[in-house]
């Protein structure tokens, strides 16, 4: 009787603790509203099926309790109860599989009208590039990564000429217009994740991994790595802004492009020698 009366305290528990938790998701500032009804879906899914099965349980221990004389009876097979959880089972798993299907098939179609952010991720930090006049990312190669190329652009392709480099500082985004991120790792498996975004994808060094949302609302957004990366991992941390159209613009002008960066150092100006030794006279 007691393990039964603990059973049944175990699912009141359960439930009250999911419905009155203070904890919850950060308010979303995505498109992916999506994905916050598919993990609803899947919470009152797999709790229902939980409240069933351990409810069951504690009828089994209250009412096949031992009694004096009463003996067990061996059934071996039911077809019909087999039948039973067979069909419960698979409508289970399909109303839990759906929604996420349709989610994912989203999720990996990205619009036309996308705009192309990349995400560069090492150990610890976060840079990007973004897309400059020509709307286009110019190539490349973690060969190409050194002190004066630390996102590896290629230098050949005129396409990565005006791309514009943020090393290691804040990324701005504009609102409520759809983007691509294009992930890149240079060193280990990292993990590109604001939670308000909902959205995320592993970075897994010589591969490209992507995904794609649309910025929401204004704000300040912190960025976590989501995959242990090292003895730093809890410090990989970054900065996205949203910005309006106007403030997003302002702040792309003052980005240096790649040509910039790699353009020859003006470190003075020439002077003639003839001149210079005419002053000194």
């Amino acid at each position: 009787m007691a393990i039964a009366l603990v059973l049944v305290l175990v699912v009141i528990g359960s439930v009250l603790f999911h419905v009155l938790s203070p904890w919850w998701w950060t308010p979303i500032a995505s498109n992916w509203g999506y994905i916050d009804s598919t993990l609803v879906a899947t919470f009152w899914i797999t709790g229902a099926v939980f409240s069933a099965v351990v409810l069951f349980m504690a009828y089994c221990v209250y009412r096949f309790r031992h009694k004096e004389g009463r003996k067990a009876a061996y059934e071996p097979e039911s077809k019909k109860l087999e039948s039973w959880l067979t069909l419960i089972t698979a409508v289970g798993v399909a109303a839990m599989l759906a929604p996420g299907l349709y989610v994912w098939g989203q999720f990996v179609t990205v619009p036309k009208d996308a705009t192309e952010v990349e995400v560069v991720a090492q150990q610890w930090q976060w840079s990007y590039r973004l897309p400059g006049a020509d709307g286009k990312l110019g190539t490349s190669n973690a060969r190409l990564i050194n002190s004066d190329n630390p996102l590896g652009i290629n230098p050949e392709d005129p396409n990565g000429q005006d791309d514009v480099v943020v090393e290691a500082a804040d990324l701005h985004l504009p609102i409520d217009k759809p983007v691509k991120m294009l992930l890149r790792s240079i060193d280990v498996l990292h993990d590109f994740y604001v939670p308000e975004f909902r959205a995320k994808m592993d970075m897994v060094p010589g591969m490209v991994t992507y995904f794609w949302f649309i910025p929401t609302r204004t704000g300040t957004f912190e960025v976590l790595c989501a995959e242990l990366c090292g003895t730093g991992h809890g410090f990989m941390r970054g900065i996205v802004m949203v910005d309006t159209e106007q403030d997003y613009t302002s702040w792309l002008q003052q980005q240096s492009t790649f040509a910039q960066l790699t353009g020859p150092a003006k470190v003075g100006a020439l002077v003639d020698p003839a001149k210079a030794t005419a002053k000194m006279e």
